[in-house]
């Protein structure tokens, strides 16, 4: 019985007066975005307010590129392209942005295979080295 009574006194005190759902507040996160001569695509957004990167890079590779009974080829690209690169060998890559306090994954769907890193500002360079190198 007290359960219940708290419950119902947390429900009537979250609740507006009116019994209507106030307003949802606006959005806005402010961006930049341009395209390099290479043709690829940057959206940019600064805050300022914590020292730490994220970057996430999309290919347009994902499931619904593949044929009808050849499937598994975008998460196998996802895959592969943390197998080492032209100017990274196999297996340094996450070691090089661990040791610098990064943490980074990919993740494949239906339109697109991404990969992010997080990490301390300082090392920014280093992260884009690496997703420069594996692009390439």
């Amino acid at each position: 019985m007290r359960v219940r009574l708290l419950l119902l006194l947390i429900t009537c005190v979250a609740l507006p007066a009116s019994g209507q759902s106030p307003a949802p507040r606006s959005l806005e996160v402010p961006y930049e975005q341009f395209t390099l001569p290479n043709g690829l695509t940057v959206i940019l957004h600064r805050d300022a307010s914590v020292p730490v990167v994220s970057i996430n890079l999309w290919y347009h590779v994902g499931s619904a590129n593949e044929r009808p009974g050849r499937t598994g080829l975008a998460h196998l690209f996802e895959h592969l392209m943390f197998e080492g690169s032209a100017h990274v060998p196999e297996g340094a890559f996450d070691t090089l942005l661990e040791s610098a306090g990064a943490t980074s994954n990919g993740s494949t769907d239906t339109d697109r295979t991404n990969y992010f890193i997080d990490l301390p500002a300082n090392a920014v360079e280093l992260a884009l080295f690496l997703e420069s190198d594996r692009m390439g």
